[in-house]
């Protein structure tokens, strides 16, 4: 994971364990001196973003780790499975919220509050919004979902807390308001927690190349070997925000080893260069006529002795993967 990514996680979690634990001390002490039941509720909720703050730090901390034995690239996923984790905190904070605003209908519950208890609910409100705009814009700068989905735990609490502080300016004259609100926004929140989860099982499970990389990749083989073949079979490896990407090209026969190599690194450094990925590109004969033929006479004879000979081995039990 590069520095700056990794800066800017710190930086998100710490801002905003250290705000939700302060919110957490405002509306607990007014929930307790007011007599709030909701007040102390939302506080607690608050308090339970800092959990996925910790994620956060704790995501970007192993990740940060350089590789080792076990992981010989890296640790960059962690980051991805510390999106999982908090995609489903969020889906539990939504089914939290869809209960409450079922309940608050059933028992036609209206919310009264003080005014103090209003101007701290919407103060919240407006601290956690700029909070998950200021996370959500991190993660989607840096390709980092963490931050976007930690940016999801803030707006569902900055909802929560606007939606009881309008309710209670509604009064007992909409008291349905509360409970049909929260509902579409849990709702909301569940959607939220589905495509971030998605996104991060994607890129866990395996995703293919865009395609505008692809294009870019291929428009760099055809500068530098006008006589090649159409690049194929392309694989993408994501380890959080290093990327490896194979593919298969065809050169003419009469290349030399030595061409080849030399064809493909100067290929190599410049998509590293200007894409950002490391790219390994397997050689093969450019073919003509049936399939398997090459130009070179005896060439796949040769090859195919070759095989024959690597199954041999392989099924004496020479070699060990």
């Amino acid at each position: 994971m590069n520095t700056a990514a990794r800066r800017m996680g710190f930086l998100e979690g710490t801002l905003s364990s250290v705000l939700n634990t302060a919110l957490f001390g405002v509306k607990i002490w007014f929930g307790m001196a007011t007599g709030s039941i909701a007040m102390v509720a939302d506080a607690w909720h608050t308090l339970s973003d800092t959990a996925t703050s910790i994620v956060v730090l704790v995501g970007f901390w192993v990740s940060g780790k350089p590789e080792d034995e076990k992981h010989p690239f890296g640790h960059g996923r962690a980051e991805t499975i510390a999106t999982v984790i908090i995609g489903v905190l969020l889906a539990v904070v939504g089914a939290n919220f869809l209960k409450e605003s079922v309940l608050r209908l059933v028992h036609v519950k209206a919310a009264t509050f003080s005014v103090w208890a209003i101007v701290v609910f919407a103060g919240s409100a407006i601290v956690k919004e700029a909070l998950a705009v200021f996370s959500i814009w991190a993660g989607r700068r840096y390709d980092a979902p963490s931050l976007t989905a930690d940016g999801w735990h803030h707006r569902s609490d900055a909802i929560a807390s606007a939606l009881i502080a309008i309710a209670a300016l509604a009064g007992g004259r909409l008291w349905w308001l509360d409970g049909v609100l929260g509902i579409a926004v849990s709702w909301l929140i569940f959607y939220a927690a589905w495509d971030i989860v998605k996104d991060a099982a994607n890129r866990l499970m395996g995703e293919p190349v865009k395609p505008e990389l692809r294009e870019h990749i291929s428009r760099i083989i055809r500068e530098a070997a006008p006589e090649a073949g159409v690049p194929h079979h392309f694989h993408l490896h994501r380890y959080g925000d290093h990327r490896e990407i194979t593919l298969h090209l065809h050169l003419p026969p009469q290349y030399s080893l030595s061409h080849g190599h030399d064809l493909s690194t100067a290929v190599e450094e410049r998509v590293r260069r200007e894409c950002g990925t490391e790219l390994t590109i397997h050689i093969e004969p450019l073919r003509i006529g049936g399939a398997g033929t090459s130009r070179r006479p005896g060439a796949t004879g040769r090859v195919h002795r070759l095989m024959a000979r690597t199954d041999t081995i392989a099924h004496r039990g020479g070699w060990a993967c």
